[in-house]
C-alpha cells in the first residue's frame, strides 16, 4: 500500500456523535464527500421502499382519515397513481440526507478540532446548521405535497410541471410555504438523531464490524430515534402539510394554521395524531434503513463510517 493510500484511509472519521473519534490537527479534512454520497444513497434506498406507506400517512394527515379509508381512497385511484409524486421526494430527500450527514460531519469536525468548541455544543450547532441548509430544499417538499393532494390532481401534472408553474400564483415565495415548520422540525430532529445515534448503538449487544448483527444494531439505533422524532414532531408535520397544500392567497403563520386545524377537528388534540401510528411504523423502518444503509455504504466504499 502506498503512502498516499495510507494517508487517504486515515482521513475518514469513525463517528459523528459527541465522544466519537475526531480528526487530529495534522489530518486533512479529506473525503468529506463520502458522507454526502452515502447519505444520498441511503435515502434513495429508503424512499423507494417506503413511498406507498408515506402516501397513506399523508392522506391521514391532510384529511384526518382513518387508515382503512386512506387505503381505500388510494386503491381506488389505481396503481398508476401510487408512485405519483415520487421524483420530488426522491430528489429532495436524497439531497437533504446528503446535506444532513455531510454538513453535520464537516461542521462538527471543524468546530471540535479547529475551533475547540465543546463536543456537546458542537453537536447542537452542527445539527441546526445542517437542518437550516436542508430547509433550502423546501420547494421539493412543497411540490410533493401538491402532487399528493387530490384537489390538485388536475392542476399539477408532474414534479417538473409543478416546479415550473408554481411561481405564477404568488411569485418565488410560493415555493417556500411551510418553511418555518420545516426549519423547526429539521433542526431539533437532527440534534436528537446525532445526539442519540451512537449512544443507543453502544447499549445494544456488541457485534463485529461487517457482520449482520452490526448492521442490525445500526438499523435498531436509527429506527428507535426515527420513531421517537416522528412522534414528537408529528403535529408540526400536520400543520406543515396543511400550509403547503394551499396554493395562492394569504400566507398563514404556523401558529394560526395550528389554531385553524385545532378548531376544525373539534378542539380535539388527539386528532392531530391521526395517522401517527403508521407514521411511527414508517419512520421506524425508514430511519432504520437509512442508518443501516449509510453505515453499510460507508464501510463498503470507504472502509469506515
Amino acid at each position: 500500500m502506498t503512502t498516499e493510500n495510507v494517508a487517504s484511509k486515515s482521513s475518514v472519521s469513525t463517528g459523528l456523535a459527541p465522544g466519537s473519534q475526531k480528526l487530529t490537527d495534522n489530518e486533512p479534512l479529506t473525503r468529506n464527500d463520502a458522507h454526502f454520497f452515502c447519505g444520498a444513497g441511503a435515502s434513495a434506498i429508503n424512499i423507494i421502499v417506503t413511498f406507498p406507506i408515506n402516501k397513506i400517512m399523508f392522506r391521514q394527515q391532510l384529511f384526518g382519515f382513518r387508515m382503512n379509508k386512506a387505503v381505500k381512497q388510494i386503491t381506488h385511484e389505481g396503481f398508476i397513481n401510487l408512485y405519483r409524486g415520487l421524483p420530488a421526494p426522491l430528489l429532495q430527500k436524497s439531497i437533504s440526507t446528503a446535506l444532513m450527514f455531510g454538513l453535520y460531519h464537516q461542521s462538527y469536525q471543524k468546530m471540535t478540532t479547529k475551533w475547540n468548541i465543546n463536543e456537546h455544543l458542537a453537536m447542537l450547532y452542527a445539527s441546526f446548521f445542517a437542518g437550516a441548509c436542508e430547509s433550502t430544499l423546501t420547494p421539493f417538499e412543497r411540490a410533493q405535497v401538491l402532487l399528493l393532494t387530490p384537489k390538485h390532481h388536475d392542476t399539477f401534472k408532474s414534479t417538473f410541471h409543478t416546479m415550473a408553474t408554481l411561481h405564477n400564483y404568488s411569485g418565488l415565495k410560493e415555493y417556500y410555504r411551510g418553511l418555518s415548520a420545516i426549519f423547526i422540525r429539521n433542526g431539533f430532529s437532527n440534534a436528537i438523531f446525532f445526539g442519540l445515534r451512537k449512544p443507543i448503538k453502544t447499549m445494544l449487544p456488541h457485534a463485529e464490524e461487517k457482520t449482520i448483527q452490526n448492521s442490525l444494531n445500526d438499523f435498531i439505533s436509527g429506527a428507535v430515534i426515527g420513531a421517537l422524532c416522528s412522534t414528537m414532531f408529528y403535529p408540526i408535520n400536520v400543520v406543515k402539510t396543511r400550509m403547503q397544500s394551499n396554493v395562492g392567497g394569504k400566507f398563514e403563520s404556523l401558529s394560526k394554521t395550528f389554531v385553524i386545524i385545532y378548531n376544525e377537528r373539534n378542539k380535539d388534540w388527539s386528532k392531530f395524531f391521526r395517522g401517527c401510528h403508521i407514521n411511527i411504523a414508517r419512520s421506524f423502518i425508514s430511519w432504520g434503513i437509512i442508518n443501516a444503509s449509510f453505515e453499510m455504504l460507508m464501510k463498503t466504499f470507504y472502509g469506515k463510517s
